[in-house]
């Protein structure tokens, strides 16, 4: 782990002022960021859908996440998304970031984007820092094909569409290779797509150890186990 500067340690103390910490999610090689899961638009919809993939959302009920003083912080990271400092504050943080892996960044373990506004964001952050490849995924299919409708994503940016129901196919544009990539969720190995990258982690200890799948752009399609 380097050692920071004053200036340096300044410069993230006032970021935190703002933007709250980053999070370490245990599976994760790098860090990430997270918001309250009960702030999802699309998932909170999908959440009271049986058979989809937020019907069970490890972030609304299970691990770390349930805790109430890990509520407080995901609603205050929440609630910083309008600062206008936002994107600076979020920059200051993952450059200097130095836990795990930091060529990588994963957005949202828990929570999803806002709004078409809070994706530009994300990918000004990307293009600010581009020896880091991010990993953004997302139900918000709506807002990211408005988006990138008319405005170019990072090459450093890989943004993952999830496919809402478990056991459901990517859609045939996977194998056009468009911009996006995608995920499944499977109750069995045999539903997975025959084109889809199987998840490793739930054979090694839940971590994704040396695997970076889910960063790569050639990777069309992830395939985890539901868990």
């Amino acid at each position: 782990m380097k050692r920071r500067s004053k200036e340096v340690l300044a410069e993230i103390a006032s970021a935190k002022e703002i933007a709250i910490s980053l999070s370490d999610p245990d599976k994760m090689p790098c860090s990430s960021y997270s918001i309250p899961a009960s702030r999802c638009k699309v998932g909170s919809i999908l959440r009271n859908v049986q058979g989809t993939v937020c019907e069970n959302c490890f972030a609304f009920e299970r691990g770390n996440y349930r805790f109430r003083n890990v509520q407080a912080c995901l609603e205050k990271r929440f609630q910083s998304l309008g600062n206008p400092e936002w994107v600076n504050a979020m920059e200051t943080l993952i450059r200097h970031d130095n836990k795990g892996d930091t060529n990588y960044f994963r957005w949202h373990d828990s929570g999803d984007i806002q709004s078409e506004e809070h994706l530009a964001n994300i990918c000004e952050i990307a293009r600010r820092l581009p020896q880091i490849k991010f990993w953004l995924p997302t139900k918000e299919w709506k807002v990211c094909r408005d988006y990138f409708a008319s405005n170019p994503m990072p090459e450093n940016l890989n943004v993952r569409l999830s496919i809402p129901r478990k056991n459901q196919d990517a859609p045939q544009e996977a194998e056009a290779s468009d911009q996006f990539t995608y995920s499944e969720v499977f109750t069995d190995t045999g539903k997975a797509s025959n084109a889809a990258y199987v998840c490793p982690a739930y054979h090694q200890g839940r971590k994704c150890l040396d695997c970076r799948k889910c960063w790569d752009k050639e990777n069309l399609i992830t395939a985890y186990p539901e868990h």
